[in-house]
């Protein structure tokens, strides 16, 4: 469908204010007692720089203190932790899996884990904590509690650790994620975890696909994260995971049908998606490449457009009132890579 003026006016209109910002929403640093990471907190603020990252979650194993350290600065350096468990009652062949609880800062997090006892949580900002197991329904109340409380909560590297034949045992909670691109875009873990997360859509569950290198050693940009945030801060950053308006991936996505963006719920009766491209990282940022937008819904792709990395792209469709969804990817073909995945708009029907 041809894209018009009127069009690109209502997709911008809706995105206004917002800048793109690219970072890692899954990192470990060395920051003392329980951290595993190998590179301090001062090495992910040069490496970023010189990467051109703009934040980086650091979720550090066992403990909160890395985010009261000296270095760690707002908007840079977004706070959580990775702890690990075993889902005892799991229909899977293998139980354990690791879980991201991502905050704006140290205070919810800390909330959480005294919340629920099993962590053993020894409180402060020196406080550690256990990694408890659970079943599936506290576990899922856990995960719920982390979104009450204002955070993001992320199934992170699926098919790594826990093995199931159906995707829903790696589902928890609406509106939690799931890590897709996982240490790289090519990655045979991200091959995987993508399947998983096709799988959840496919049974009509709303979670959004998420991306992390999952570095304890070097930082790289090798699996970035896009946001459209009004400010480089935090409490920004995670306003717009919870959402679901943001993309994994290192390129800008704008998506909208109507009023409602990624990650929302509207009817599609009668109503125009429109997508815009742009703001590619500088690590897919290749202009001699060809680059492609493909849109989906429930059924696989329903139209695909050539794109330029160097230039705002725009395409638009009539979406179909009985879809449950839809969403965009886009592929770099002279690498015959997906680089990034918009999150979905769902169908209220």
């Amino acid at each position: 469908m041809k894209i018009t003026t009127t069009d690109k006016k209502r997709i911008e209109k809706l995105y206004e204010g917002r800048c793109p910002y690219h970072g890692e929403l899954h990192d470990h640093a060395s920051t003392g007692k329980n951290s595993d990471g190998t590179r301090s907190l001062e090495h992910w603020r040069g490496a970023m720089e010189a990467l051109k990252m703009d934040f980086a979650a650091i979720l550090d194993h066992r403990q909160v203190r890395h985010m009261y350290i000296p270095q760690w600065q707002d908007g840079l350096f977004i706070g959580g932790t990775e702890p690990g468990t075993v889902i005892v009652d799991a229909e899977a062949e293998i139980k354990k899996m690791h879980y991201n609880m991502i905050f704006e800062n140290a205070e919810p997090l800390m909330e959480v884990l005294n919340q629920f006892p099993e962590f053993n949580f020894s409180g402060g900002p020196e406080g550690e904590f256990d990694y408890p197991t659970f079943t599936r329904a506290r576990f899922s109340e856990l995960a719920q509690a982390v979104l009450d409380h204002g955070g993001f909560f992320v199934h992170p590297h699926p098919s790594i650790l826990m093995n199931a034949t159906d995707p829903l045992q790696y589902y928890f909670v609406e509106k939690m994620g799931i890590e897709v691109f996982y240490v790289s875009m090519d990655s045979d873990y991200t091959k995987d975890c993508y399947k998983i997360w096709c799988g959840i859509l496919a049974n009509g569950k709303k979670v959004y696909a998420t991306a992390g290198c999952d570095k304890h050693s070097c930082c790289q940009d090798t699996a970035l994260t896009t946001i459209y945030a009004e400010e480089k801060k935090n409490k920004s950053y995670i306003k717009h995971l919870r959402e679901g308006d943001f993309v994994c991936g290192p390129v800008g996505i704008k998506m909208c049908i109507g009023d409602t963006k990624m990650g929302g719920t509207t009817s599609f009766d009668g109503k125009k998606l429109i997508v815009a491209t742009s703001d590619f990282h500088r690590s897919v940022f290749v202009p001699e490449h060809k680059y492609r937008l493909d849109i989906l819904d429930d059924n696989g792709v329903v139209e695909s457009k050539r794109i330029r990395c160097d230039k705002t792209e725009y395409a638009a469709i009539e979406t179909r009132k009985d879809a449950k969804f839809y969403r965009v990817e886009i592929f770099d073909e002279t690498r015959n890579l997906r680089i990034s995945i918009g999150n979905p708009i769902w169908n209220e029907a």
